[in-house]
Protein backbone atom coordinates (compact mmCIF):
# COMPACT_ATOMS: atom_id res chain seq x y z
CA UNK A 1 0.00 0.00 0.00
CA UNK A 2 0.65 3.79 -0.80
CA UNK A 3 -0.93 6.42 0.88
CA UNK A 4 0.57 9.63 -0.89
CA UNK A 5 -0.02 13.51 -0.32
CA UNK A 6 -0.44 14.62 -4.15
CA UNK A 7 0.01 17.99 -4.58
CA UNK A 8 -2.50 20.36 -6.45
CA UNK A 9 -2.27 24.14 -8.08
CA UNK A 10 -3.01 25.58 -4.43
CA UNK A 11 -1.41 23.02 -1.77
CA UNK A 12 1.13 25.29 -0.14
CA UNK A 13 -2.49 27.92 0.35
CA UNK A 14 -4.01 24.49 1.71
CA UNK A 15 -1.34 23.78 4.17
CA UNK A 16 -1.47 27.58 5.38
CA UNK A 17 -5.37 26.96 5.53
CA UNK A 18 -5.53 23.21 6.76
CA UNK A 19 -7.64 22.11 3.82
CA UNK A 20 -4.87 19.72 2.55
CA UNK A 21 -5.73 17.10 0.34
CA UNK A 22 -4.59 13.31 0.25
CA UNK A 23 -5.19 10.73 -1.88
CA UNK A 24 -5.60 7.06 -0.72
CA UNK A 25 -4.14 4.70 -2.91
CA UNK A 26 -5.25 1.38 -2.01
CA UNK A 27 -7.85 -1.55 -2.75
CA UNK A 28 -11.05 -1.31 -0.55
CA UNK A 29 -10.07 -4.94 0.07
CA UNK A 30 -7.48 -3.50 2.36
CA UNK A 31 -9.77 -1.69 4.53
CA UNK A 32 -12.70 -4.56 4.94
CA UNK A 33 -11.43 -5.59 8.10
CA UNK A 34 -9.81 -2.31 9.92
CA UNK A 35 -11.85 -0.37 12.56
CA UNK A 36 -12.99 2.96 11.71
CA UNK A 37 -10.32 4.17 13.46
CA UNK A 38 -7.54 2.22 11.98
CA UNK A 39 -8.93 3.23 7.76
CA UNK A 40 -6.69 5.62 6.32
CA UNK A 41 -7.77 9.27 7.31
CA UNK A 42 -7.65 12.41 4.91
CA UNK A 43 -5.11 15.23 5.90
CA UNK A 44 -6.71 17.57 8.62
CA UNK A 45 -5.76 20.53 10.40
CA UNK A 46 -7.60 20.33 13.89
CA UNK A 47 -8.04 21.90 17.24
CA UNK A 48 -4.72 21.07 18.21
CA UNK A 49 -3.16 22.80 14.94
CA UNK A 50 -1.23 19.36 14.06
CA UNK A 51 -1.84 18.44 10.46
CA UNK A 52 -2.20 15.08 9.93
CA UNK A 53 -2.09 12.89 7.38
CA UNK A 54 -2.50 9.05 7.66
CA UNK A 55 -3.55 7.42 11.17
CA UNK A 56 -4.78 4.13 12.79
CA UNK A 57 -4.30 2.52 15.79
CA UNK A 58 -1.01 2.16 15.41
CA UNK A 59 0.52 5.22 13.97
CA UNK A 60 -0.17 8.59 13.09
CA UNK A 61 1.89 10.75 10.46
CA UNK A 62 1.79 14.23 10.79
CA UNK A 63 3.41 17.37 9.69
CA UNK A 64 6.23 19.09 11.96
CA UNK A 65 5.83 22.74 11.25
CA UNK A 66 9.58 24.46 11.43
CA UNK A 67 10.62 26.42 14.74
CA UNK A 68 9.10 23.90 17.44
CA UNK A 69 11.23 20.89 19.00
CA UNK A 70 10.18 17.25 18.49
CA UNK A 71 10.36 16.70 21.90
CA UNK A 72 10.06 19.29 25.10
CA UNK A 73 13.40 20.88 25.65
CA UNK A 74 14.67 23.47 27.96
CA UNK A 75 12.79 26.38 26.49
CA UNK A 76 9.30 25.64 27.45
CA UNK A 77 7.74 25.80 23.97
CA UNK A 78 5.06 23.63 22.69
CA UNK A 79 6.98 20.77 20.70
CA UNK A 80 5.52 18.15 18.54
CA UNK A 81 5.23 15.37 20.68
CA UNK A 82 3.01 16.98 22.91
CA UNK A 83 0.88 18.11 20.47
CA UNK A 84 0.27 14.89 18.97
CA UNK A 85 -0.32 13.34 22.80
CA UNK A 86 -3.00 16.31 23.14
CA UNK A 87 -4.45 15.10 19.86
CA UNK A 88 -4.74 11.84 20.44
CA UNK A 89 -6.50 12.58 23.68
CA UNK A 90 -8.85 15.17 22.73
CA UNK A 91 -10.22 13.22 19.56
CA UNK A 92 -10.84 9.37 21.22
CA UNK A 93 -11.30 11.01 24.52
CA UNK A 94 -8.17 9.53 26.25
CA UNK A 95 -8.35 9.40 29.89
CA UNK A 96 -5.28 10.52 31.26
CA UNK A 97 -1.98 10.95 29.18
CA UNK A 98 -1.83 9.65 25.58
CA UNK A 99 0.70 7.52 24.87
CA UNK A 100 2.61 8.35 21.78
CA UNK A 101 6.13 6.79 20.73
CA UNK A 102 8.83 8.71 19.60
CA UNK A 103 10.98 7.32 16.86
CA UNK A 104 12.78 10.18 15.42
CA UNK A 105 13.47 13.07 15.88
CA UNK A 106 13.71 16.42 13.30
CA UNK A 107 16.12 19.24 14.24
CA UNK A 108 13.86 22.24 16.01
CA UNK A 109 14.37 24.44 12.32
CA UNK A 110 13.43 21.52 10.13
CA UNK A 111 10.27 21.07 9.10
CA UNK A 112 8.62 18.11 7.28
CA UNK A 113 6.73 14.55 7.80
CA UNK A 114 7.01 12.51 10.89
CA UNK A 115 5.61 9.14 12.22
CA UNK A 116 4.66 8.46 15.88
CA UNK A 117 3.93 4.96 17.22
CA UNK A 118 0.59 4.68 18.89
CA UNK A 119 1.58 1.51 21.07
CA UNK A 120 4.87 0.42 22.39
CA UNK A 121 5.17 -2.62 20.53
CA UNK A 122 4.80 -0.22 16.83
CA UNK A 123 7.45 1.83 18.57
CA UNK A 124 10.00 -0.85 19.05
CA UNK A 125 9.25 -2.11 15.40
CA UNK A 126 9.48 1.19 13.66
CA UNK A 127 12.77 1.97 15.97
CA UNK A 128 13.92 -1.39 14.26
CA UNK A 129 13.38 -0.10 10.91
CA UNK A 130 14.95 2.69 11.67
CA UNK A 131 18.45 0.88 13.11
CA UNK A 132 18.04 -1.79 10.20
CA UNK A 133 17.90 1.06 7.26
CA UNK A 134 14.25 0.44 6.22
CA UNK A 135 12.98 3.67 7.29
CA UNK A 136 13.72 6.16 4.14
CA UNK A 137 13.80 9.28 4.55
CA UNK A 138 14.09 11.95 1.84
CA UNK A 139 15.10 15.64 2.29
CA UNK A 140 15.06 19.00 0.32
CA UNK A 141 17.87 21.27 1.24
CA UNK A 142 18.56 24.78 -0.08
CA UNK A 143 22.11 25.78 -0.04
CA UNK A 144 23.38 29.17 -0.37
CA UNK A 145 25.85 28.39 -2.82
CA UNK A 146 26.23 25.71 -5.90
CA UNK A 147 27.85 22.68 -4.68
CA UNK A 148 30.85 21.63 -6.84
CA UNK A 149 29.47 18.38 -7.78
CA UNK A 150 26.01 17.35 -9.03
CA UNK A 151 25.88 14.12 -6.54
CA UNK A 152 28.15 13.30 -4.03
CA UNK A 153 28.24 11.29 -1.04
CA UNK A 154 29.63 12.74 2.22
CA UNK A 155 31.06 11.06 4.89
CA UNK A 156 32.32 12.59 8.12
CA UNK A 157 33.12 12.28 11.86
CA UNK A 158 31.02 14.63 13.97
CA UNK A 159 31.00 15.73 17.51
CA UNK A 160 28.86 17.30 19.27
CA UNK A 161 29.46 20.01 21.88
CA UNK A 162 26.65 19.54 24.41
CA UNK A 163 27.30 22.22 26.88
CA UNK A 164 26.90 24.76 23.43
CA UNK A 165 24.70 22.74 21.30
CA UNK A 166 26.35 22.84 18.12
CA UNK A 167 27.84 20.04 16.09
CA UNK A 168 31.54 19.81 14.27
CA UNK A 169 33.68 17.44 12.09
CA UNK A 170 36.59 16.44 13.62
CA UNK A 171 38.75 13.69 13.44
CA UNK A 172 38.17 10.29 13.36
CA UNK A 173 40.77 9.86 16.35
CA UNK A 174 39.22 12.24 18.54
CA UNK A 175 37.09 10.71 21.40
CA UNK A 176 33.07 11.17 21.22
CA UNK A 177 32.89 11.42 17.39
CA UNK A 178 30.43 9.38 15.26
CA UNK A 179 30.35 8.53 11.60
CA UNK A 180 27.99 10.49 9.54
CA UNK A 181 27.17 9.76 6.05
CA UNK A 182 24.53 10.98 3.25
CA UNK A 183 23.69 11.39 -0.47
CA UNK A 184 22.95 14.58 -1.67
CA UNK A 185 22.27 15.80 -5.75
CA UNK A 186 21.66 19.21 -7.15
CA UNK A 187 18.51 19.46 -8.65
CA UNK A 188 18.09 23.01 -9.34
CA UNK A 189 19.88 26.10 -9.36
CA UNK A 190 19.43 29.95 -9.09
CA UNK A 191 22.04 32.51 -8.75
CA UNK A 192 24.19 31.02 -6.20
CA UNK A 193 21.49 28.95 -4.57
CA UNK A 194 21.20 25.34 -4.93
CA UNK A 195 18.18 22.90 -4.42
CA UNK A 196 19.26 19.30 -2.99
CA UNK A 197 17.72 16.26 -2.43
CA UNK A 198 19.35 14.71 0.29
CA UNK A 199 19.35 11.19 1.58
CA UNK A 200 21.23 10.25 5.20
CA UNK A 201 22.55 6.93 5.41
CA UNK A 202 23.19 7.74 9.35
CA UNK A 203 20.92 10.37 11.42
CA UNK A 204 23.24 12.10 13.59
CA UNK A 205 22.35 15.70 15.27
CA UNK A 206 22.50 18.81 13.25
CA UNK A 207 23.78 16.63 10.24
CA UNK A 208 22.92 17.89 7.04
CA UNK A 209 23.77 21.35 8.31
CA UNK A 210 27.14 20.37 9.26
CA UNK A 211 28.29 18.37 6.41
CA UNK A 212 27.19 20.92 3.53
CA UNK A 213 28.21 23.41 5.68
CA UNK A 214 31.58 21.54 6.00
CA UNK A 215 31.65 21.73 2.19
CA UNK A 216 31.50 25.24 1.84
CA UNK A 217 27.76 25.36 0.71
CA UNK A 218 26.02 26.01 4.19
CA UNK A 219 21.81 25.87 4.47
CA UNK A 220 19.94 28.50 3.65
CA UNK A 221 18.90 30.80 7.01
CA UNK A 222 20.95 28.77 8.78
CA UNK A 223 22.28 31.00 11.74
CA UNK A 224 24.07 28.78 13.71
CA UNK A 225 26.48 27.00 10.82
CA UNK A 226 26.39 29.07 8.06
CA UNK A 227 28.12 32.77 6.76
CA UNK A 228 26.27 36.07 6.50
CA UNK A 229 25.07 35.54 2.83
CA UNK A 230 23.10 32.59 4.50
CA UNK A 231 21.13 34.68 7.10
CA UNK A 232 18.81 35.65 4.65
CA UNK A 233 15.64 34.15 6.46
CA UNK A 234 13.82 32.99 9.92
CA UNK A 235 13.30 29.24 8.42
CA UNK A 236 16.43 27.08 7.59
CA UNK A 237 15.93 25.87 4.26
CA UNK A 238 15.65 21.94 5.08
CA UNK A 239 12.39 19.99 4.41
CA UNK A 240 11.73 16.69 5.38
CA UNK A 241 9.53 15.94 2.20
CA UNK A 242 9.06 12.42 2.10
CA UNK A 243 9.20 9.26 4.08
CA UNK A 244 8.96 5.19 3.49
CA UNK A 245 8.62 2.36 6.06
CA UNK A 246 7.17 -0.44 6.46
CA UNK A 247 3.36 -0.56 8.58
CA UNK A 248 4.78 -1.93 11.96
CA UNK A 249 1.90 -4.25 12.48
CA UNK A 250 -0.34 -4.87 8.12
CA UNK A 251 3.59 -5.25 7.12
CA UNK A 252 2.58 -2.88 3.83
CA UNK A 253 4.88 -0.21 2.53
CA UNK A 254 3.87 3.10 3.58
CA UNK A 255 4.87 5.93 1.34
CA UNK A 256 3.95 9.92 1.85
CA UNK A 257 5.08 13.13 0.55
CA UNK A 258 4.27 16.71 1.44
CA UNK A 259 6.25 19.96 0.46
CA UNK A 260 7.31 22.82 2.12
CA UNK A 261 5.37 25.91 1.88
CA UNK A 262 5.98 26.86 -1.64
CA UNK A 263 5.41 30.63 -1.34
CA UNK A 264 7.99 31.42 1.59
CA UNK A 265 11.58 31.95 0.51
CA UNK A 266 13.92 29.90 -0.07
CA UNK A 267 11.57 27.32 -1.74
CA UNK A 268 10.31 29.91 -4.02
CA UNK A 269 13.39 30.02 -6.06
CA UNK A 270 12.41 27.17 -7.09
CA UNK A 271 9.87 24.58 -9.19
CA UNK A 272 9.57 21.92 -6.65
CA UNK A 273 5.67 20.89 -7.49
CA UNK A 274 7.27 17.95 -9.63
CA UNK A 275 8.93 16.33 -7.04
CA UNK A 276 5.63 15.86 -5.18
CA UNK A 277 3.37 14.52 -7.99
CA UNK A 278 4.45 11.42 -8.74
Amino acid sequence: MEIKENLTENVEKMQKNGEKTQKTQENQSNNENLTAEEKPAAASKNSTDLFVLYEDNHIIVAIKPQNIPSQSDISGDEDMLSKVKKYVKEKYNKEGDAYIGLVHRLDRPTGGIMVFARTSKAAERLSNQIKSGQMHKTYYAVTSKVPQLKSDTLINYLKKDEKNNIVKIAPQSEQGTKRAELSYKVLQTKDDFALLEVKLVTGRSHQIRVQLAGINCPLYGDNKYGKEKSRQSNNLGLWAGRLEFVHPVTKQKMTFACPPDLDAKPWSYFYMEKYFIR
